[in-house]
């Protein structure tokens, strides 16, 4: 059953009369497709809408979304302004918030232009301008490269994708399900060496502890949603 109809049964399935509470569901702003694309400040698309409501349905709820610039994003989950935040890991976020058991795949890849030299590990491209996400954390490579970790500041990844295929940049660390949707489009047109694998994850739910929700409920509606397929149905659609 995809993510549209399990929502849609177990809205059909409440009493009359009575209106599916509500499962606010945390964005931040600064993501790009295929996870989210906003119009006018509001999710209209991407990954993140999907996983929202097939997560909200799941519990009989209706999803909510509430937009957020990064830097607000760990206060506004901690004071209860929002139920949860999908598609990270502890690693990421620094705040007092409980996780869901894990149920996103996620690679992060360091991509270099064809233009330089091709790396053959992480740790060539030490002491290297890498381009990144303004407010994203990147322990894995502050693991690997220590002061080596020479961080190029962008606004998205979109931006950091643009910059790299204009020459303004060599190296970029991103998210592998993002550049084959931007390769995809061809949008920007990039000629890269073959992608360095930096880690992979398997992406949880940080859940508020002000939230309407459980950590248990979360859990609960998650293992509803991979024994239905609705997360496979979910990513193959971007893919």
């Amino acid at each position: 059953m995809t993510n549209s109809k399990l929502l849609l049964a177990l809205l059909l399935s409440l009493p009359p009369g009575v209106q599916a509470a509500e499962l606010s569901v945390l964005v931040d702003t600064s993501t790009d497709m295929p996870m989210a694309r906003f119009e006018r400040g509001r999710l209209v698309d991407g990954i993140h809408k999907d996983i929202g409501q097939a997560l909200a349905g799941a519990m009989g709820r209706t999803a909510v979304f509430v937009a957020m610039p990064r830097k607000r994003i760990v206060r506004t989950l901690e004071d209860g302004g929002a139920d949860v935040l999908c598609s990270y890991v502890p690693e990421w976020l620094n705040g007092s918030f409980h996780w869901s058991r894990a149920f996103v795949p996620i690679t992060q890849v360091l991509i270099t232009a064809r233009s330089a030299a091709r790396p053959r590990s992480v740790a060539d491209v030490s002491g290297k301008p890498i381009g990144t996400v303004l407010g994203y954390s990147h322990p894995e490579l502050d693991e690997m490269l220590g002061a080596g970790f020479i961080r190029d500041e962008g606004v998205s990844s979109l931006a950091n994708l643009r910059k790299l295929a204009a020459g303004r940049l060599q190296h970029v660390v991103t998210a592998k399900l993002f550049l084959d949707y931007r390769q995809k489009l061809s949008d920007p047109v990039l000629v890269l060496h073959p992608p360095l694998e930096v880690k992979s994850y398997m992406g949880q739910c940080a859940v508020s502890p002000k939230g309407k929700v459980t950590v248990a409920d979360v859990d609960k509606a998650i293992s509803r949603l991979i024994a239905s397929g609705a997360m496979s149905t979910i990513l193959a659609r971007y893919q």
